[in-house]
């Protein structure tokens, strides 16, 4: 697999794991935990996308996304 290929995975795997987090978060139907996991995810693959796309700003972005995944895996544990 090449590199447009691999960064092309990590992208929509990111989009569509955020998606779902939303959607999980904002329905309020108790899956806040794993909407947050999810959001912990995303950032990861949104990370990698942006880390061989070289775009910092973006990369720097997921290390607060991945925070807040973090703290709401906390609190809602």
């Amino acid at each position: 697999m090449n590199k447009v290929s691999k960064s092309r995975v990590f992208e929509w795997l990111g989009v569509v794991t955020a998606i779902v987090y939303s959607l999980l978060v904002a329905a309020n139907v108790g899956a806040e935990f794993i909407g947050f996991t999810l959001l912990l995810a995303s950032s990861a693959f949104i990370g990698v996308w942006a880390f061989l796309g070289k775009h910092r700003g973006i990369l720097f972005l997921q290390f607060f996304y991945a925070t807040a995944g973090i703290i709401g895996m906390i609190r809602w544990f």
